[in-house]
C-alpha cells in the first residue's frame, strides 16, 4: 500500500492511476491522515433479469422423488 499526499497526487495523478489499475493500493492523505483510496473501476455486472431462463431449463419429475436411504444417510438424515 502506498500513501501519497494530496499535492503529490495532483502532480502525479496519471502515474498513480496506472499503478492502481495494475493492482496497487494507493491511499491519498491530507496532513498525513489517509482520506481516500484510489481503486480501478470494474465493469458493472449486468442486472439480473427475472425469468431470463424461462423455457431454457427442464426439471424432470424424478427430481421430486424421495432420495434413496443410502443417500439420506450420507447427508446425516
Amino acid at each position: 500500500m502506498s500513501i501519497v499526499n494530496v499535492h503529490a497526487a495532483k502532480t502525479h495523478l496519471s502515474r498513480l492511476i496506472e499503478r492502481a489499475c495494475a493492482g496497487e493500493e494507493i491511499v491519498i492523505a491530507r496532513n498525513n491522515e489517509p482520506v481516500v483510496k484510489l481503486v480501478p473501476v470494474r465493469e458493472p455486472r449486468p442486472e439480473r433479469q427475472f425469468g431470463a431462463l424461462k423455457g431454457k431449463l427442464v426439471v424432470p419429475d424424478s427430481f421430486f422423488d424421495p432420495l434413496p436411504d443410502d443417500e439420506l444417510e450420507a447427508w446425516g438424515q
